[in-house]
């Protein structure tokens, strides 16, 4: 029989607060997180506007020679981890750190080392490169940076499916503590792309918002909506075997009953039109909870603000729930904070918990009116306390990946 895993911690850094609480009360109070872009100058951009973290220190988590060799997304892993692990109270002398392992990803890893580098090498010669640029830039250093920063010895991961990298990279920790592969894993996705090529390579995919209103530039769901809004952080979770975590007396937050992924095998950036993949991951992790479409409670949505993804992800929560799609709250926590490309599946699990935890639902910021096609209840308006007994969470990536993983309150 599988294992029971249950979520004992959890750590973010975010556009708009770098810890779980202000993260939390941030979006329970509709505080938007984006602004100009203050990385490179856009001068000669069309998009203006990212959901940049602000205040953000790495010597709070780590010395600062340590900070110096890792790029922003690795330190945004560390910190988030580092959060985490706190909350559970994991102490690593007592464990065995072989039976600890790490499952976090990166979408794309640094495309800020790549173009500070590419520019010196054309200006200056390749023998100025700097050593460290490799292990610096690739994206399975944020893992492998958590495990070395924490001593985690077990399995590690960097699971790299895009956007739905951190919701994949959770669902294959939970898989790893349900086989009985680790006991403790640390998971979940993490991402630092606000660069001039990151920005230029997504506007010419025409992917991004061109809006410069900060008030209405991220609007999943909306009929004016005209595409995402970058954005940066980490989002981070640790996950116990039930049977571990009872042992050491840890508090339990929430449980983590059920993961699915399927791919729509389509198109290279736009989902199945019918809703048809998506559909199925989320079938896949409702059978795996163990429970029926007609209980899930709360829908926390891949919501990008594009045309294509709002539309058509819609008709897979229609595909995957029927009729009771109509009777769950459904919200996009990207309408705070843009999409964290391969953190987003991260922070919106962590706002699932807080769902689960507290019964509230966060408000859709930015949404006024939608189409007569994406007709579900998108949480207009205000938040709204309900109950969430079990809670959905919903990543598309290019390249038609699917992950969906279901989130329950805890029960002994």
């Amino acid at each position: 029989m599988a294992n029971r895993v249950v979520i004992t911690g959890m750590g973010v850094i975010s556009p708009i607060g770098n810890d779980v609480e202000t993260f939390w009360n941030s979006l329970k109070e509709n505080k938007r997180g984006f602004g100009e872009i203050t990385y490179f100058d856009t001068t000669d951009y069309k998009v203006k506007l990212a959901a940049q973290v602000k205040d953000f220190d790495a010597k709070q988590y780590m010395d600062p020679k340590t900070a110096r060799r890792m790029e922003p997304f690795s330190q945004f892993a560390v910190a988030a981890a580092g959060q985490a692990l706190a909350q559970a109270g994991i102490d690593m002398e007592k464990e065995d750190p072989f039976r600890v392992g790490v499952s976090v990803g990166s979408g794309i890893g640094s495309l800020g080392a790549m173009e500070r580098e590419h520019k010196k090498m054309l200006e200056k010669g390749p023998g100025r490169i700097n050593p460290l640029l490799v292990p610096m830039m690739i994206c399975n250093m944020a893992a492998g940076n958590v495990s070395i920063q924490y001593g985690l010895k077990g399995k590690c991961i960097n699971v790299v499916t895009a956007c739905a990298t951190g919701t994949h990279s959770i669902g294959e920790a939970f898989r790893a503590i349900q086989c009985g592969e680790a006991e403790v894993m640390v998971a979940g996705g993490t991402e630092a792309s606000i660069t001039g090529l990151g920005v230029a390579g997504f506007t010419a995919l025409t992917a991004l918002s061109t809006n410069t209103d900060p008030a209405t530039c991220s609007r999943p769901f909306d009929k004016d909506r005209d595409g995402f809004v970058m954005g940066e952080g980490a989002g981070v979770v640790v996950l116990e075997s039930l049977e571990h975590a009872q042992k050491r007396g840890a508090v339990i937050l929430a449980e983590l009953a059920g993961y699915g992924a399927t791919c729509d095998a389509y198109h290279i950036t736009s989902p199945a039109e019918d809703g048809s993949g998506a559909a199925k991951a989320m079938e896949y992790a409702i059978k795996d909870a163990g429970i029926t479409p007609e209980q899930i409670d709360y829908v926390n949505a891949h919501g990008t603000s594009t045309h294509h993804n709002d539309l058509f992800e819609t008709k897979a929560i229609k595909l995957a729930l029927g009729d009771h799609a109509y009777k769950v709250k459904v919200n996009s926590t990207k309408s705070m904070v843009g999409h964290l490309l391969g953190a987003a599946g991260g922070v919106e699990l962590i706002a699932c918990v807080k769902s689960v935890m507290e019964d509230y639902v966060h408000v859709t910021s930015g949404l006024s009116e939608s189409e007569p096609e994406c007709d579900l209840d998108y949480t207009k308006g205000e938040g709204v306390h309900t109950t969430v007994n079990y809670a959905i969470s919903n990543s598309l990536g290019f390249g038609g990946h699917n992950a969906s993983l279901v989130v329950k309150k805890f029960e002994a």
